[in-house]
């Protein structure tokens, strides 16, 4: 056994610090032989019944530990701060980073030579990953896998996708409440992530392109005993890691971001990978900026999921999954090493596609060239984007006039005012809802359609805010407005009557109002004062980045690998 392993500064010390840290574990019935120096390895674990998605995880943390113990490891479970996407207010995002404070301090401080990171839902992948990059110790992913497919009168229905549908379906009066609400109690069939190709599902399919999961991690359904499976193989692994030394930054160069970029667009991923891969990168120190996205712009659309394609994560899964997505990409994939040692192209071998109307092959595709757009100009000097995959192509090219919602409130209070002065040609835009404003940056980008509109039939419009959508959604929502509206963005200075002009093709967000007039609005601009003045709000909205940079906080930007020398006693 290792000497200099990193437990033994806890556990190897033969003096009352050694014999506290020993003895009060012992109280759990482990014997003296665990504490020989072989390899402690955290399993960093968000599971709580108020995050559905990662419900099944304590199941999977089981697994892991058999795979621990068979290599000849030492598994200890710690619970994080669990983030249920679907459960908490204002968002979850606003939590995003107080999730990656408590893993990393929790890693730093306890005596572990390796982690595996237990997550799923759409904020937990990214906040552990954050956390745990800044430690820099081995670390691998076990995702919660999706749920199985949701089914409503014989039909498959997916994760919010056909929530926003149905939603829109039950204003226009074609859908009856009753079985609006038959339709919740389908939907949601298993434990598990969204069953679409929504953020969950694109975070871990994201993981797998960048190797930090085991192959075939993405798309294996949360109840599947594969899944169980794969999590002892996990396990075994990680004892392995931590032998080679293996860390997340031998990992995640630019390389697998770019992998990473080209996956996203391959399998219709959500547009909120770009804030939670920016933020990554700037934990490991890999220069990655939304210019970089553009290299997703000429993929082509692979993969047939909602919400950019009609089947769902349980099809992907039996066509093959993940590894097929990146041997169709072949050689444009980026050589990288992965957390099995060796390279990406050792996730496709033997990969085979059983669909190939649930996975395309690069040459048909499901759409050509649609990855995600990323938009500039004097309404988005920092950047915007889109994702042309889910939106309606005819507006991607677009020029009318704004209506503009102030607020949030404001939008929810007039949204289906009969006499709205809009019409399916308007460009409806959303203020005060980016890091900062909000706070938190939620998922409010894609604005239902104003009611008058969605009983002419409408289902898309163009819609221009500094919020985030779901990846479960859908339709012409341009996204990410940096800088945001509360920080000053010239998204602040617009008002209803303005002419924008989009083009997706260009890259062009421009709101066409002269400088002079501009400069007039933002001298009497005044900031709409802060929603929180105490406790960790406050102290996210003094320190967030914007969502052009991740929305990391500014002074979490880096790592820290430093040993912890000083005692508690």
């Amino acid at each position: 056994m290792s000497e200099d392993r990193r437990n033994r500064g806890w556990y190897g010390k033969l003096d009352k610090d050694g014999f506290i840290h020993r003895s009060w574990m012992k109280n759990q019935g482990f014997p003296d032989h665990v504490f020989d120096g072989r390899p402690i390895i955290g399993i960093c674990n968000t599971w709580s019944e108020l995050t559905p998605c990662n419900s099944g995880l304590r199941d999977l943390a089981e697994g892991v530990k058999r795979g621990v113990w068979e290599a000849g490891g030492f598994p200890v479970e710690f619970p994080v701060m669990s983030l249920g996407e679907t459960q908490m207010k204002p968002t979850a995002m606003l939590f995003r980073n107080l999730l990656a404070m408590d893993v990393e301090e929790s890693i730093r401080a306890y005596g572990m030579d390796g982690v595996v990171l237990l997550g799923g839902c759409d904020k937990t992948t990214p906040g552990q990953l954050m956390g745990a990059a800044s430690v820099d110790l081995p670390a691998i992913v076990v995702s919660s896998g999706p749920m199985l497919n949701g089914k409503f009168k014989g039909q498959d229905i997916g994760s919010g996708t056909d929530v926003w549908k149905f939603s829109e379906q039950v204003r226009a009066g074609e859908m009856t409440l009753q079985d609006f609400m038959n339709a919740e109690s389908g939907m949601s069939r298993s434990k598990g992530v969204c069953m679409t190709m929504g953020t969950a599902s694109t975070m871990a399919a994201l993981v797998e392109a960048m190797g930090m999961s085991l192959p075939t991690n993405a798309a294996l359904p949360a109840v599947d005993s594969r899944r169980m499976a794969l999590a002892h193989m996990t396990g075994r692994r990680i004892v392995e890691m931590v032998e080679e030394d293996l860390k997340p930054s031998d990992i995640l160069t630019k390389e697998a971001f770019e992998n990473a970029i080209m996956a996203n667009a391959a399998v219709g991923g959500s547009t909120n990978a770009v804030v939670h891969l920016l933020a990554l990168a700037g934990r490991v120190g890999v220069d990655l900026s939304l210019k970089d996205f553009e290299l997703g712009g000429e993929i082509p659309l692979l993969v047939n999921c909602m919400p950019s394609g009609k089947y769902l994560m349980e099809d992907f899964c039996y066509a093959g999954g993940m590894p097929v997505v990146l041997k169709e990409l072949g050689d444009r994939l980026r050589s990288t090493k992965t957390c099995l040692g060796g390279d990406i192209f050792a996730y496709v071998e033997g990969a085979e596609c059983y669909n190939d109307d649930v996975i395309r092959p690069f040459d048909n595709p499901l759409k050509p060239a649609a990855g995600l757009r990323v938009l500039r100009g004097n309404l988005a000097p920092n950047g915007a984007i889109v994702k042309p995959s889910a939106a309606t192509d005819a507006l991607l090219e677009h020029e009318a006039a704004a209506f503009v919602f102030e607020t949030i409130e404001d939008l929810k209070a007039n949204i289906d005012r009969e006499d709205l002065p809009v019409t399916p040609d308007t460009i409806l835009v959303l203020k005060g809802c980016g890091p900062k404003g909000y706070p938190g940056m939620p998922e409010v980008g894609n604005m239902p359609i104003p009611g008058k509109l969605v009983k002419q039939g409408v289902r898309d419009m163009i819609r221009i805010s500094d919020a985030r959508m779901s990846g479960t959604a859908y339709g012409t929502v341009i996204l990410h407005v940096s800088p945001e509206s509360n920080a000053g963005g010239t998204l602040a200075l617009v008002q209803t009557g303005d002419r924008i002009r989009v083009s997706a093709s260009n890259g062009a967000l421009e709101l066409l109002v002269d400088e002079e007039e501009l400069t007039k609005r933002r001298a009497a601009w005044e900031p709409e004062p802060p929603h929180y003045t105490r406790g960790y709000a406050k102290m996210y909205i003094d320190h967030v980045l914007q969502a052009d940079q991740g929305a990391d906080l500014d002074f979490l930007v880096g790592k820290d690998t430093r040993p912890v020398t000083r005692e508690s006693h």
